[in-house]
């Protein structure tokens, strides 16, 4: 961004953001089949690949929500993040933050956004897997092992919860996970307890 401050004096224009924040929805049904698209307009390494439904965010449980509803038309309930990664020098030379989240579908029936998306289909979860891009990625396949294990509760994700701080009285998403205390006393070991803050 180029910006030319006028006044022969130090510049007061706020820093350009310094991250750009992404999430990809793993929206899974009761047939065990994953919400899939095509992008239009992509890599040519990843053309063919059916991958997660991602996009740009403010807000993460809401934008996952949106991100899902804009390219497959699939409307969802938002469940809890599964993972997140972070890098640096990205796109734009931005720090990039990408959460991985899990949603419940409440529709079935997809329309796709044809600015974006060349396809979506419902996939059974054994071939979304078994695609050489997914099984050659470390991360990605990182990534749905955690979805699989959450499908199967061996595995805690964070949940939003909204909350006021009196620090400032401000509505927050607070993302952490809540484990029925039987669980935890069984599975406490594989549960790492986590929080994010957003301000809303």
């Amino acid at each position: 961004m180029m910006t030319y401050w006028i006044p022969n004096e130090p510049c007061m224009l706020p820093a350009n953001a310094s991250h750009q924040v992404g999430v990809g929805g793993f929206v899974i049904n009761d047939k065990n089949e994953v919400l899939v698209v095509q992008e239009k307009h992509c890599a040519p390494e990843l053309v063919g690949l059916w991958k997660l439904p991602t996009g740009f965010i403010l807000e993460i449980f809401t934008g996952a929500i949106r991100e899902v509803k804009e390219e497959t038309g699939i409307d969802t309930e938002f469940l809890e993040v599964i993972a997140f990664r972070h890098a640096h020098n990205v796109a734009f030379e931005k720090s990039d933050l990408f959460f991985i989240c899990m949603l419940r579908p409440v529709s079935s029936e997809i329309k796709t956004d044809d600015l974006e998306v060349q396809a979506a289909k419902w996939m059974a979860l054994t071939e979304f897997v078994e695609q050489p891009l997914i099984k050659g990625d470390n991360m990605f396949k990182k990534i749905i092992d955690m979805c699989i294990a959450r499908i199967g509760k061996r595995y805690c994700g964070l949940v939003v919860h909204k909350v006021v701080s009196k620090f400032d009285n401000r509505l927050s998403s607070l993302y952490y996970n809540v484990v029925d205390d039987q669980k935890f006393l069984r599975y406490g070991n594989h549960c790492t307890w986590f929080a994010i803050l957003c301000y809303c």
